[in-house]
């Protein structure tokens, strides 16, 4: 399998959980939470990692319904991925993020990392677990 330099995020309106991947892209990290602001500034934040990180994919966590529809926020989220793959001509892959943020604070309380008061931590776990389950499908998918 070849090594992949990818950026998870878990876009919501009101932050944006950031996680990456080791130079083998087998393991994902928490990387930060992007308080969003403008279009502009949440666009700088995101280059940073780009830029930094030599990002060649963006794995973004896709909200649908638990009936398996897409609402509002997950058009939301597929409008924000659009622009985001417009701005920095990288390809955007999705993934199931239903249920990823109750597993996160799961996580995080089983640590004994959890405070209500810091909702950024839970975000970049979110994000953590999204792009973590995108690295295992591209494990398991075989290579031609």
């Amino acid at each position: 399998m070849k090594p992949v330099a990818a950026l998870g995020l878990d876009i919501g309106r009101k932050r944006i959980g950031v996680a990456g991947c080791d130079g083998l892209g087998l393991l994902a990290t928490a990387l930060t939470t992007i308080q969003r602001t403008t279009l502009e500034a949440d666009l700088a934040a995101i280059a940073h990692w780009i830029e930094q990180r030599h990002i060649q994919v963006l794995v973004v966590g896709l909200p649908y319904a638990m009936d398996g529809s897409l609402g509002k926020q997950a058009k939301q989220t597929q409008k924000f991925a659009r622009k985001l793959a417009e701005a920095f001509g990288l390809p955007i892959e999705y993934v199931d993020e239903r249920l990823t943020s109750v597993e996160a604070e799961n996580q995080l309380k089983a640590e004994k990392q959890y405070d209500r008061q810091q909702k950024g931590l839970v975000d970049q776990r979110a994000a953590q677990i999204i792009l973590q389950q995108w690295l295992e499908t591209r494990q398991c998918t075989p290579t031609s």
